[in-house]
């Protein structure tokens, strides 16, 4: 499984740190951009093409990091497919991937620390959608209303 990776200038050195660390955990990793510091980027640069590429991609998770993270989820969540979660925890994370079949984890650089980072990445890519009715019939809706 192939895991996509974007930030713009605010979570440029998180992203770099990130990709280190789970490369060597055994991670398929894409660098989606930007790939120098650039503190005049705009994250839809970025993010649009990972969001494109997880949508098509069977499978495929993204991580996308900025200051907040906010602003890159909402740009993700414009692409149909993609469930996008802001994640603070590895709680969170779980749920997100768990509950919500979340494929794209955003992060905010400026509020988590990378150690934190690194676990909410790890537990985040360790979770996969349990599959029980409620979560599927919910999933099902956000899906329907999104093909609507």
């Amino acid at each position: 499984m192939k895991t996509y990776i974007a930030s713009d200038h605010g979570g440029y050195e998180a992203k770099k740190e990130l990709i280190k660390y789970l490369q060597d955990k055994g991670y398929v990793m894409e660098d989606m951009g930007n790939k120098k510091l650039d503190p005049l980027d705009d994250y839809p640069d970025f993010i649009i093409p990972l969001a494109e590429k997880v949508a098509k991609e069977l499978g495929a998770t993204g991580i996308i990091i900025g200051r907040s993270g906010n602003g890159e989820a909402i740009m993700a969540n414009k692409v149909k497919g993609i469930r996008a979660a802001v994640c603070i925890n590895k709680k969170m994370a779980k749920m997100a991937r768990g509950h919500d079949d979340a494929n794209i984890l955003s992060l905010g650089a400026d509020y988590t620390d990378i150690d934190t980072i690194k676990k909410i990445a790890d537990k985040f890519l360790e979770t996969f959608f349990s599959k029980k009715k409620k979560y599927a019939r919910r999933v099902n809706k956000i899906t329907s209303y999104e093909t609507a």
